[in-house]
């Protein structure tokens, strides 16, 4: 029968047979390599992000050279630090290349030849490895430190080569599709800023529009609505009652987010609203799908595209921070916005600029979508592909 416990929930097609337990040393042994100046200050490994460091001048002298362990290309390092996600440290493949690390980083070398890809993904795998290193690490304040006896007597789940491999490369694609979505995503973002820059500096314009741009106070063209807080004991959790809107945290990219409830009504907004945060953090700016009770960290703002626009680019700029410089509690209040100076066009041009805009901001919606969804991929594959 098989050992159901050495079997991952997923698989590629093909592959049936359990895992193998496989004693850590048979897999890897304790490097004890020193530079002796083999390598100079330029192949320093920064074990943190395992990218080439710029050595520290002042630690670049010949003997201090001499203390750093080699960790070659494939080799395992430990790194210690205690973090949340990481409670007793973690392991770090070397993929850059031969090079150097620090002598209080333990390299670990493996046995015989490993698929790169697939060790790099396993042995970040925190619920297979959090357990080996809590049982095979003693702590120190914010450190880990790794018992070579402890480590290289515990035992880890191992698949084949071939199927290793064939994890490893499928992990590896999808990491590479994540940086160039999360390079487009940058990209479109930055396109934005642009846009919203020379748009409301009228250094663009559409074809056939040439008038100057009205100066108007925001109170002398929308409707405002300072918020005020229900009294706490009328919140509850029932959709049923007015959805509160009291901040930020009841915003999520860029819509109301219905979070916390009230039964009594002080100010509303109704939907299709703008909700702009007056208290830290202030300018931020939304929408909401729903009729709201506003709470004292919001104000509500009757406004078309075209002023929500403008009332991002405004945060984006630091307009609203000069009203709040000097205070104690980062806020705003109704004079502030009121009196708030904005550039107005002619009603045809506003929606033009609103729906470019729109546009801009539905493609990276989707940009932003489709990242979440790689990563949750990624997520679902760590969690299931490994025993």
């Amino acid at each position: 029968m098989k050992n159901e416990s050495l079997v991952p929930k997923v698989r590629f097609k093909g592959f049936s047979d359990p895992w193998e337990q496989r004693k850590f040393s048979e897999l890897f042994f304790k490097s004890k390599l020193k530079n002796n100046s083999l390598f100079s200050s330029d192949k320093i490994i920064s074990v943190a992000t395992m990218t080439w460091k710029k050595p520290d001048a002042s630690r670049s002298s010949d003997d201090y050279m001499k203390t750093y362990n080699i960790a070659k290309m494939g080799d395992i390092v430990f790194e210690g630090h205690t973090t949340k996600e990481f409670a007793n440290g973690r392991f770090v493949e070397n993929t850059l290349g031969d090079g150097i690390v620090s002598h209080i980083f333990d390299v670990y070398s493996p046995v015989m030849k490993l698929d790169l890809f697939y060790w790099k993904y396993f042995i970040h795998n925190e619920r297979i490895i959090g357990p080996l290193l809590k049982r095979s690490t003693t702590n120190a304040r914010m450190m880990s430190n790794l018992v070579e006896r402890d480590v290289l007597k515990q035992f880890l789940p191992v698949p084949s080569s071939i199927e290793q491999s064939s994890i490893g490369h499928m992990l590896h694609l999808i990491d590479n599709l994540i940086a160039a979505n999360e390079d487009k995503l940058e990209q479109l973002k930055t396109l934005k800023k642009l846009m919203m820059q020379k748009i409301f500096s009228q250094e663009w314009r559409f074809k056939g529009y040439t008038d100057p741009w009205e100066q108007r106070k925001l109170g002398d063209i929308t409707a405002i609505t300072m918020g005020q807080s229900p009294s706490s004991a009328n919140y509850t959790n029932n959709p049923e009652d007015h959805i509160l809107v009291q901040g930020n945290a009841d915003m999520k990219n860029g819509y109301v987010l219905p979070r916390v409830w009230t039964t009594q009504i002080t100010k509303k907004a109704e939907a299709g609203d703008l909700i702009l945060s007056v208290r830290a953090p202030v300018g931020d700016i939304g929408k909401t799908d729903y009729d709201v009770v506003l709470g004292r960290g919001v104000a509500s703002i009757k406004g078309n595209e075209f002023i929500y626009q403008t009332l991002k680019y405004m945060n984006d700029i630091g307009k609203w921070t000069r009203f709040s410089t000097g205070s104690t509690f980062e806020s705003i209040n109704s004079a502030d916005i009121k009196d708030a100076r904005i550039g107005y066009p002619k009603l045809n041009e506003q929606n033009l600029i609103g729906n470019i805009l729109e546009k801009m901001d539905s493609i990276i919606a989707a940009n932003e979508d489709k990242l979440n969804q790689l990563k949750k991929l990624k997520k679902y594959l760590m969690q299931n592909m490994f025993v």
